[in-house]
């Protein structure tokens, strides 16, 4: 039985148990939840954060340096930023029409009771975070953004010295395979900690959150279900020069992993795998696209973000402004590149966006009983964007040595004929 079937198995089994015990024998759930359920999904998450800065160290390091031709890296860089960038601002729009056209929160709520006790964040310090002021210490407290920031100068540092650090070179390779190989090792965990997090998650939720609630949830999946299989779809189809039925099907496996621990970064080890070994994308490509996706791409979270915006408003009874909205689509496109990709982290984010707009943060108390479901489908819609990059710019960058080759061809025919 392979790795996608056990942990689907798993997610099946832990959804099941958990909604059971949550109705039929809440005591017993505590208890399981406690010494069972949440460490089953405390280690495995534990595991994989254990190897998520090497990972990204290493993996990126190399992805940098082996680009060679620092005009290649610029080249690769601008392709995915720009991918990211419009597909993030395509992904908000999304979220702010359909709530516009369906209106979940057109409904009577007492929002005197609301209230939300979270850390708020602010754009400015995003910006100012980026570059680490101490790289080791960016590592220590596990500063993924300073992190890949400083992988992405060490990488590029070793492509322009090329042959005089190629002893470091080989020492980042088999850095990257002893990570490679505690990858595989700690995936063989996934299936007990995708069911542990599943079971506590689901027990502690229930089917609780009723009527606005449902409503905006099923909004929020309705856009995320039309950018994952209708947008992506047809850039897989026309840009990737792929079908998108066996994209899904390649790339199901990190699509799980990400559903589960609720983190693009903890879906990069498998994410790489599969991008590499189904889909024959360039391991140096690959490797730059994802990490950096995983990082600043969030998609998902942005359609949660508009759609979550508006209901707020619509519940207020506050009517936003074409500036506001516009405010919105572009604070939520800044906002995501300075946003961990760990759970919950979009409803932090969501914090800045409200204040934004001067909407009260206290509506979040409305969202957050079922922002946990709706993180793990996000989280799958935002490594998937990464791994949809990833194969465009591979595509492109076959189509752009194609055309090269064949020029080339044709000007060694043209001196032929000359001579």
């Amino acid at each position: 039985m392979n790795l996608t079937i056990k942990v689907l198995i798993a997610l099946g089994l832990g959804a099941i148990v958990g909604i059971t015990l949550h109705y039929l024998s809440p005591n017993l759930f505590a208890t399981l939840d406690n010494y069972l359920f949440g460490p089953l999904g405390e280690i495995f998450l534990n595991l994989v954060q254990m190897i998520i800065i090497p990972l990204i160290f290493f993996s990126l390091v190399l992805g940098v340096s082996s680009l060679g031709d620092p005009k290649k890296l610029g080249r690769i860089g601008i392709k995915t930023v720009t991918f990211f960038l419009v597909t993030t601002i395509f992904a908000i729009t999304v979220g702010i029409s359909l709530a516009s056209i369906f209106r979940p929160g057109n409904v009577d709520v007492d929002t005197s009771k609301l209230s939300f006790s979270g850390e708020t964040t602010n754009l400015k310090s995003n910006f100012l975070d980026l570059i680490p002021s101490n790289p080791i210490q960016a590592m220590a407290e596990g500063n993924i953004l300073q992190v890949l920031i400083f992988s992405i100068f060490i990488g590029l540092a070793v492509a322009l010295l090329g042959k005089k650090v190629e002893g470091l070179r080989n020492l980042m390779e088999q850095g990257n395979e002893i990570v490679m190989t505690l990858v595989n090792l700690i995936m063989r965990f996934a299936p007990y900690g995708a069911f542990g997090l599943l079971a506590s998650s689901i027990g502690q939720m229930g089917l609780d959150g009723a009527g606005a609630m449902i409503f905006y949830m099923l909004v929020v999946i309705l856009g995320l279900l039309l950018h994952a299989i209708v947008f992506y779809g047809a850039i897989i189809y026309f840009l990737g020069r792929m079908n998108p039925i066996k994209f899904y099907k390649d790339f199901l496996p990190a699509i799980l992993i990400g559903f589960s621990t609720v983190s693009s970064v903890a879906a990069l080890p498998v994410s790489l795998k599969m991008t590499e070994e189904k889909m024959g994308i360039p391991k140096q490509i690959g490797s730059f696209v994802q990490t950096l996706g995983a990082t600043i791409n969030m998609d998902g979270t942005a359609i949660m973000q508009g759609t979550a915006t508006l209901f707020i408003a619509q519940v207020y009874g506050s009517n936003l402004t074409f500036f506001q909205l516009t405010m919105i689509v572009i604070v939520a496109v800044l906002a995501s590149i300075g946003t961990t990709s760990v759970p919950y982290s979009g409803l932090i984010m969501l914090t800045m966006i409200l204040s934004q707009v001067s909407l009260p943060v206290e509506g979040i108390a409305l969202i957050i009983g079922i922002d946990r479901l709706l993180d793990m489908m996000r989280v799958s819609v935002n490594i998937s964007g990464d791994a949809v990059c990833a194969l465009v710019v591979s595509e492109s960058e076959k189509r752009r040595q194609f055309k090269k080759t064949a020029q080339e061809r044709e000007q060694i025919k043209l001196e032929g004929v000359k001579e």
